[in-house]
């Protein structure tokens, strides 16, 4: 299966949470220190009510997995980054606000 890519940085192979993807693409333009940001599988989950929210959970061999959260449904995210914890959850937050 081939990814369809959005600006080179977004990879997309299965669908994003709804309001998700504008956020994506805000995080990806404002940090070039991201390199790329895979979304995952969709699945459906009771408490992801309102604004979408984005956790910074586990360290990957390339960067960190992430957690989206909103309308219902929780993501996935597979971020390709040489910056720490601390430091992507800042700009994530920045872009979230």
């Amino acid at each position: 299966m081939r990814l369809r890519a959005s600006r080179d940085r977004l990879k997309v192979e299965h669908s994003i949470i709804e309001g998700l993807r504008r956020v994506l693409e805000d995080l990806l333009e404002q940090n070039p220190e991201i390199r790329s940001i895979i979304p995952g599988a969709i699945k459906p989950v009771r408490k992801a009510r309102g604004k979408i929210k984005i956790r910074v959970t586990i360290p990957t061999l390339t960067g960190w997995k992430g957690i989206a959260l909103a309308a219902g449904a929780r993501q996935e995210l597979f971020i390709t980054t040489t910056l720490s914890q601390e430091e992507l959850a800042t700009r994530i937050a920045a872009v979230l606000e």
